[in-house]
């Protein structure tokens, strides 16, 4: 059976290489690839501030949402990889319910590891949305 799949591109030059799309929706479901830290030209954003990188990881999610006139509210399940816990959870106090709008209502996972793709990233976030 053929599945019928929509995807978005953020143009950044990884996607070829390593080859995978930021996202792809099927049916009325969005799956958003981990977000990183990484402005519209592909430059790092936020060394060594997790907030700064929490907030951009979260930009560049609302950005591919938007692809598919989504938003925010739209999530429904959230995975959050970081580096450093604490941090992680000082940051997400400070900028989650501006990010969402009020509290958010979403399933979320939050798992500390010990690396990302790049050493500059401490945080990644890939969501589940529904449209």
């Amino acid at each position: 059976m053929m599945i019928n799949k929509k995807t978005t591109s953020l143009n950044m030059p990884w996607e070829q290489e390593y080859g995978y799309s930021q996202a792809v929706k099927v049916g009325d479901t969005i799956y958003i690839s981990g977000q990183v830290s990484h402005d519209s030209k592909g430059n790092f954003v936020g060394i060594d501030d997790m907030e700064m990188q929490m907030r951009q990881s979260y930009a560049n999610i609302q950005k591919i949402l938007a692809h598919y006139d989504a938003t925010m509210d739209n999530i429904v399940d959230e995975v959050l990889f970081v580096t450093d816990m604490e941090s992680a959870h000082a940051a997400a106090a400070r900028c989650r319910q501006e990010i969402f709008a009020g509290t958010p209502v979403v399933a979320s996972t939050i798992v500390q590891i010990q690396r990302l793709a790049s050493p500059e990233f401490m945080i990644e976030i890939k969501c589940v949305a529904k449209v």
